[in-house]
This record gives C-alpha cells, structure tokens and sequence, in this order.
C-alpha cells in the first residue's frame, strides 16, 4: 500500500510540474486598424461654395445698381 501511495504521490507531482511548460508561449501579434482621413475634396468644398455664394451674391448686386 505504501508504493501505491508513493506512486500516486509522484505522478500527481510530477503532471502538475510540467503542466503548460512543454509548449512554447504563442502570442499573437496586435492587430493596429488606422482610420483614414476624410477625403481632401470635403476639406475645399465648403471654402468653395461660399466663394461661389460670394460671388453670386456681388453679381446680383452689380445687376440691380444698373437697372
């Protein structure tokens, strides 16, 4: 009974010492997602149509002082 005992006793020891240190540590790498930019058009449009309101608007104007 006594090297039934013993034995129980190493093999318990000896599963848990090497429990997970066989395998190489896999890890993962991250994975980094960049958002991209708004589009460089809506960075001008909004400079552009109130030019093209600026301008409308002096033109209207030049056509009421002459009539």
């Amino acid at each position: 009974m006594k090297k039934f005992a013993l034995a129980a006793a190493l093999a318990a020891t000896a599963s848990t010492a090497f429990a997970g240190g066989l395998a190489p540590v896999v890890v993962e790498p991250e994975v980094i997602v960049e958002e991209a930019p708004a589009s460089s058009m809506a960075g001008w449009l909004i400079p552009l149509i109130i030019v093209g309101v600026i301008i409308a608007v002096a033109s209207s104007t030049s056509e009421d002082n002459n009539g």
